[in-house]
Order: structure tokens, then C-alpha cells, then sequence
């Protein structure tokens, strides 16, 4: 989320820009260490070309701990176990080429066999574990093999779009959001960061639920960096680096991924056109109950194709076979 919204206002700015911001900006990062240590039965990485592909863990979370994540309780002032569950998680993968890429959203809800701690939703696992077995239990499910991981916080999320001046959603038909007794009549709503934080936060009264919580957060991202690539910011350098300034205050990352290295993702995306970026949801077969939870269950067949193109640097050529996967601009 964040740090996706990061990269594509970075690669808007100059070369010479972007070195003022390594600088500038690095310090507002949080780093947490020991993201990919002690990991065992990691996924190969691919061979060939697809070997340069970039798979990045993206974890939304309502809390990032003010202390500084460095030091020996550099860990526990990311998490706390059994108080916190990731509420958004995404595989943001860059192709090889840097002209394609993909955001695939996993719902929170998916029943999941997490390391060391049997059957569960798969939002637990950063509750349980924090980072690493966030990380640990993706590529379990998945055979991706995560390159970065990257922590962003709601409250980050709101900054970013009050920044922008609000971003436009349209709800197709009426809905009621009875756990805060608001309704969304339809048609075009224009949402400060609140606003889209009760809209992406919604989870009753859609039809269907979790699923398409999730399409609601791939919208209003994919319209957050529509806005925030707006001519007036490239045009702007102060605007840029305001921008940039909220999200890296908002942005936690493993320790093993410089400002350097963003920089240089950044720099090599340079042709990278958000209209190339597509926006999926790993493929679920339905929802049910499992010890009073309500939890949706993955397609795993379907799923493994999806994963297997991730992995092969394939996902614009499995899209085209299917369509009907991609998330649309307006959803329920």
C-alpha cells in the first residue's frame, strides 16, 4: 500500500531529487530486524530472467509502535503477541522487465495451516509471531519466495489520502454497514481519510463480505496512486517530498532493505505505468465456520496457477486468461 504509492512517487521524481531524499527521508523509516532469519524450507528462487522479478510482503496493520525499532526490543516494539493481527496482506510483485507488475491480495480471513501453530486464519500469524512468520506462512501458501517485507498503518493510510485532498469511490448499489450504523447510497462519494477508512474497513452488509473488503482496499489503492501521481506533484518538488514525508513516517521495512536499494527499484521502474499494474485476489472456493470462525477457504488449485505465474514472472499472461480475476474500478 504504502509502499507501493512510494515507489511510484519516487520514480516521478529526478535522479537528483531522489538522492536529496535518501537522506532526507531514511530516518522516517522504521527497520525491523531479523525479518528472514532462522526461515527453514524457504522456497527456491526462480531461475532464468525470472530470477530478477521483486516479491515484496506487504502487511496493513491499525498500529506501528512510536519506539524505535532498533536495539534489542527492536521486535517487540513492532508487535505484540495475541494483541495485534495483520489486517491487509498483499504480494506486490515487479516483473523482471519493470514494466508490469501486480498487487494480489490475500483475505484475511483464509484458513491456513501457519507454522508451529496449526489451523488458522491467516491474519494470525503476525499476531502469533510477528513479521517472520507472517512471512513464514506466505511462502507456505504460496511457493513465493519474499524478497522484502513492508509494515504500513492505517493511520498512514489517511494521512496519505487527506494529502491528496480526498480520493472519489463509486458504490454501485446501496449499502448498509450496520456494525456503525452507516448507510452508502449510491453513487460517486468523495472520502477524506476517514471516509476511506470506514469505507475500506467495512466488513457486514457486503454480499461478499471479507472478499470484497478486499476489493474496496485494492480500489482505493489503485485510486490513491492515480491521485498521487497527479501532475501537479511531479511538477512540485515540495509537494513530492511532503508526500514522500507522510508515507516513510507511516513505513516500516526489514532491516536488510536500504533506502539505497528503494532508490534504486525506484530508478529502475522508470518506464513503469500504473495502468500496468494489476490488481488480484488469490482465488477462495467459498466461505464457512471452523470452531465459531468465519473463514474463507482457498481455490487451491486455481491458486497454484496463480502462484505458479507469480513465480514464473507470468501474471500478465495468466491475467489474460482470466480476466474475470482482475479487480474492477468499481466494485459493491
Amino acid at each position: 500500500m504504502g509502499l507501493l504509492v512510494c515507489l511510484m512517487v519516487l520514480i516521478t521524481g529526478a535522479f537528483g531529487l531522489l538522492v536529496y531524499v535518501e537522506h532526507r527521508l531514511s530516518g522516517n523509516i522504521h527497520r525491523i530486524p531479523g525479518v528472514f532469519e532462522g526461515l527453514e524450507h524457504r522456497p527456491s528462487e526462480p531461475s532464468g530472467p525470472a530470477g530478477n522479478a521483486v516479491d515484496i510482503l506487504v502487511v496493513g496493520t491499525d498500529r506501528r509502535s512510536d519506539v524505535a525499532t532498533t536495539g534489542s526490543d527492536a521486535r517487540a516494539a513492532e508487535w505484540i503477541p495475541g494483541a495485534q493481527r495483520s489486517d491487509a496482506l498483499m504480494v506486490l510483485h515487479i516483473g523482471a522487465d519493470r514494466r508490469t507488475g501486480s498487487v494480489i491480495s490475500i483475505p484475511r480471513d483464509t484458513w491456513v495451516a501457519i507454522p508451529g501453530h496449526g489451523m488458522d486464519k491467516i491474519n494470525a500469524a503476525f499476531s502469533y509471531g510477528g513479521p517472520s512468520l507472517a512471512v513464514e506462512t506466505v511462502e507456505s501458501l504460496t511457493g513465493v519466495r519474499i524478497e522484502h517485507l513492508a509494515v504500513v498503518d492505517w493511520s498512514g493510510f489517511e494521512a496519505l489520502i487527506d494529502q491528496v485532498g480526498g480520493i472519489d469511490v463509486n458504490v454501485p448499489d446501496p449499502v448498509r454497514d450496520s456494525a456503525h450504523d452507516v448507510t452508502w447510497a449510491a453513487g460517486e462519494h468523495h472520502l477524506d481519510g476517514s471516509g476511506a477508512l470506514a469505507y475500506v474497513g467495512q466488513r457486514y452488509g457486503l454480499p461478499n463480505g471479507d472478499l470484497d473488503r478486499v476489493r474496496r482496499q485494492q480500489v482505493v489503492l489503485r485510486t490513491l496512486m492515480q491521485d498521487a501521481l497527479h501532475q501537479e506533484m511531479r511538477k512540485d518538488p515540495r509537494m513530492l517530498l511532503g508526500f514522500l514525508d507522510t508515507v516513510t513516517r507511516h513505513l516500516s521495512v526489514d532491516s536488510g532493505w536500504s533506502t539505497r536499494e528503494m532508490l534504486d527499484l525506484a530508478l529502475s521502474m522508470r518506464s513503469f505505468r500504473t495502468v500496468d499494474l494489476a490488481y488480484l485476489t488469490m482465488p477462495t472456493r467459498g466461505f464457512g465456520d471452523e470452531g465459531g470462525k468465519s473463514v474463507v477457504y482457498a481455490d487451491n488449485r486455481a491458486s497454484r496457477g496463480l502462484w505458479g505465474a507469480v513465480i514464473a514472472d507470468e501474471v500478465a499472461d495468466w491475467a489474460a486468461r482470466h480476466p474475470d480475476r482482475l479487480t474492477p474500478t468499481v466494485v459493491s
